[in-house]
């Protein structure tokens, strides 16, 4: 069975040229063992290579995008040849002038495939990888016009200080939350101008609601309740870079752990639906689903769900994010996959990254 997306989505550029997922809660989620087999949906990589640091044996990354891929296969070519420092400032986490020069050290690691499409986009090398994406770009737009309109630098700079529980509420309160922030919030963050701008349009087939005001909501909860100091997600938002705060995967000192098992990621152009059933002799332990149930009709994510499940050993995990799209195990399937709600909305409490309304884990009875 092929994906129900793959029928509706452009697929010929690059997406998300970061992973928008809180890699702390997901790893915490999945609890990868010593030699655990990992399916991981691939995006632009961050994940899947975070999910190495609690040592699996083999990492299967898939994608229906190219260019998603081609993100994977350079930042796997960079924890090759590059060392920690070189990798953040060829991602744009740290300022450089020798992106390029990083990027030809790379370039003998990859493949053909890869290097026609790295070659072909040196513009995004010179700025940073990680800025490379539609999503990224959407950002920038948000940060350079809009976010200027509301508040200076120095206003941002305080706000990604953090500071006190109490001190952030202040802030927020008295500060940030004006109603110039409010009103182009609302507007710049709907699903219109998303759709167009943003995510592809069709990621909002399945989806109920206002985006703009669920964002909104969950925005406050990451700038009060949650550190700002602690947020990369947030810093690159506001910034354009990781000021005091970076992902899982490129923390140092998870840079050389990651280093030494990159061997052990593959990377496929396939759903997870083909994937499952061209290795039908395959079991799985853990699952990196992302968000792709969002652009699934009820009907395929049931479908799926029970694929996934004929495909695990018992014990085995799935963790996924719904941003306004609800979707959990049904109750029919009870029987075959528990779901861990209480890990799940603790864990959705620390999450960083900010979309979503809900962060699910579910294990294979």
């Amino acid at each position: 069975m092929s994906s129900e997306v793959a029928s509706r989505a452009d697929f010929s550029l690059i997406r998300y040229a970061q992973v928008w997922e809180d890699a702390d809660i997901l790893i915490e989620a999945l609890d990868i063992q010593a030699g655990d087999t990992c399916l991981s949906i691939a995006s632009a990589g961050d994940n899947a290579l975070a999910m190495l640091c609690r040592d699996p044996a083999r990492l299967i990354a898939l994608d229906l995008n190219p260019a998603q891929l081609a993100c994977l296969a350079l930042r796997v070519s960079a924890y090759r040849c590059l060392d920690h420092q070189g990798l953040l400032e060829l991602m744009g986490s740290r300022q450089s002038s020798r992106r390029r020069q990083l990027y030809e050290n790379c370039r003998k690691d990859l493949s053909s495939e890869a290097k026609q499409f790295w070659d072909g986009h040196l513009a995004q090398i010179d700025q940073g990888i990680g800025s490379a994406g539609k999503f990224e770009r959407y950002f920038a737009l948000f940060r350079q016009r809009v976010l200027s309109l509301v508040h200076n630098r120095k206003r941002i700079d305080q706000l990604l200080m953090g500071g006190g529980l109490a001190q952030r509420e202040r802030f927020y309160n008295e500060v940030w939350n004006n109603w110039r922030w409010r009103a182009i919030f609302k507007i710049f963050f709907s699903r219109f101008v998303m759709g167009r701008m943003g995510r592809d349009p069709s990621f909002f087939q399945y989806v109920e609601g206002s985006v703009a005001e669920h964002i909104l909501k969950h925005t406050r909860y990451a700038l009060t309740q949650l550190n700002p100091a602690d947020n990369p997600y947030l810093q690159w938002i506001l910034t354009g870079t990781h000021v005091s705060a970076l992902p899982m995967a490129l923390r140092q000192e998870n840079f050389e752990l990651i280093r030494e098992r990159i061997d052990r990621v593959e990377w496929h152009l396939l759903s997870v639906e083909d994937y499952l059933d061209q290795h039908q002799g395959q079991r799985i332990q853990r699952y990196n689903l992302s968000d792709i149930f969002e652009y699934m009709s009820e009907e395929n994510y049931h479908y799926l769900l029970r694929r996934m499940i004929s495909a695990s050993t018992p014990g085995a995990r799935l963790a996924y994010w719904n941003m306004l799209a609800p979707r959990r195990r049904p109750d029919n399937m009870a029987d075959q996959l528990e779901a861990l709600t209480e890990l799940s909305e603790r864990l959705y409490a620390q999450d960083k990254a900010f979309f979503y309304m809900a962060f699910v884990v579910e294990q294979v009875r």
